[in-house]
Order: C-alpha cells, then sequence, then structure tokens
C-alpha cells in the first residue's frame, strides 16, 4: 500500500552554515569592533542564542542572522523569535527557538484539513510526523498538492514516498 510522511524539519547544515556566515560578518562589521556581541548555535536544544551590550546592537544582530538563515533557504516559519530581554544594565539577548518536527496542534490542524478535503487516505500522527497511506498513488500526489497549496503555518516536506 503506497504511503508517505508528512515531516517539518530545519535543515540542521544549512543553519550551521547560515550561523557562521553570521558571525564572520559580525567579527568584519565596524559598528561591532570591540562589543561583546554573540551568536551561539545550540542544535541539541534546537535554538540559536543571541547577546548584545544594548538593544540597538541586539536589533542589528537579529537582522544580521535572520538574512543569513533567509539567503541559506531556511524557512523562517519554523524559527520561533522571543522577545528580547534587557537587563537593567542594558545588557540584551533574544532566542530562537528552532521547531523540529510537528507539534501535537498543527499535525492535528494537517490532518484535520485533509480529511475535511475528502481523500481516500488515512493519516497517523508517529513520531512528530504524520504518515499517509492509500490505495492508489494519485491519491497521495493529490494529498501532497492539497498540502503544498494550503498555508499551514510551518514548513512542510514531503519524505519517504513508498508503492
Amino acid at each position: 500500500m503506497p504511503s508517505f510522511d508528512i515531516v517539518s524539519e530545519v535543515d540542521k547544515q544549512e543553519l550551521d552554515n547560515a550561523i557562521n556566515q553570521a558571525r564572520k560578518e559580525l567579527a568584519t562589521r565596524f559598528d561591532f569592533k570591540g562589543s561583546q556581541a554573540a551568536i551561539e548555535l545550540n542544535l541539541k536544544d534546537n535554538k540559536i542564542e543571541l547577546s548584545a551590550e544594548d538593544a540597538n546592537r541586539l536589533r542589528s544582530l537579529h537582522e544580521i542572522v535572520v538574512a543569513k538563515i533567509a539567503k541559506r533557504n531556511v524557512d523562517l516559519r519554523n524559527i520561533e523569535r522571543k522577545d528580547p530581554v534587557i537587563s537593567p544594565l542594558g545588557h540584551a539577548t533574544q532566542e530562537f527557538k528552532i521547531q523540529q518536527g510537528l507539534e501535537g496542534e498543527k499535525a492535528k490542524e494537517i490532518t484535520k484539513a485533509i480529511k475535511a478535503a475528502e481523500f481516500k487516505v488515512q493519516c497517523t500522527l508517529q513520531d512528530r510526523q504524520i504518515r499517509v497511506t492509500g490505495k492508489k498513488r494519485d491519491d497521495l500526489q493529490a494529498v501532497i498538492a492539497f498540502c503544498r497549496g494550503k498555508d499551514f503555518e510551518v514548513t512542510l516536506d514531503f519524505k519517504n514516498f513508498r508503492d
């Protein structure tokens, strides 16, 4: 029986490359000369931490990181940007949370949309991804086209297409 998986993942290698490019730009920019600004990527916890002396430098650092991530074709919909935290002394930090896999509510929303469209397929949630199975390959391709045409506010990738 043909099947495929709907997943929502960020390519960690591309993200690492984007952060390295942002660090290089940070080292060469004149407005950051002698500053304590830093960009930390923690792939284990799926987060990026930005820190700077003040809110203005943090805002510039934010723009650098977002531009480099977008340039490497990493979808920004899977990166949740938290509000900056500014201490009374002026030191500012900000955290980006990287979403890997489909969370419970988002997965339910996607399966409801597929079922509401009345395709002849079954959807099951397995380990932060949705497995879609059907009798015909054409039905599965129609589900893929449907999911691509609808915006679920996360990146959707389709893997493990099997006959």
